[in-house]
């Protein structure tokens, strides 16, 4: 089953793909390889979420910040290579999680990525991973993510 059909069957849909909010450019392909710039959780140009997990915000709720911030990941991907089914493999995210002291589960928070992604692509979703605590991230948002992707020549 195609990546989009996967997503209309859960009930989510692509974002349009979020305009940068400084001085980079979302995506940079080399070779078969493309960069996906840090996303959050970022709806309608605004961040969804807010504050740090383990005291503003439930570790279930920077689940859901993860999921919008690869799905925003994904639009950048579709908008860079036109078809999310180019994709050979996610190869790597690299995960911040806006922390409150003491919170250790990061990668659980994650998770709320990495397991949609293998949902969406299988085996092909399966990637190594970092996932790390931040004391801040820009504009307050809970969590960030890179990602970057094997794509068809």
């Amino acid at each position: 089953m195609a990546v989009e059909a996967r997503l209309q069957e859960m009930g989510l849909r692509l974002p349009e793909a979020p305009a940068p909010m400084a001085a980079y450019v979302p995506a940079v392909r080399a070779g078969n390889l493309v960069f996906i710039s840090g996303q959050g959780p970022i709806r309608d140009g605004q961040p969804a979420y807010r504050g740090k997990v383990g005291s503003d915000l439930k570790e279930e709720d920077g689940r859901e910040a993860a999921r919008l911030a690869i799905l925003n990941a994904l639009a950048v991907l579709k908008a860079e290579v036109g078809d999310l089914e180019r994709v050979r493999r996610i190869v790597k995210l690299l995960g911040w999680v806006n922390s409150a002291p003491g919170f250790e589960r990061q990668p659980f928070v994650i998770n709320g990525a990495s397991e949609l992604l293998e949902h969406l692509f299988g085996e092909r979703g399966r990637h190594a991973r970092s996932a790390v605590a931040a004391n801040e991230l820009p504009f307050g948002i809970p969590v960030e993510i890179e990602m970057i992707a094997e794509v068809e020549a």
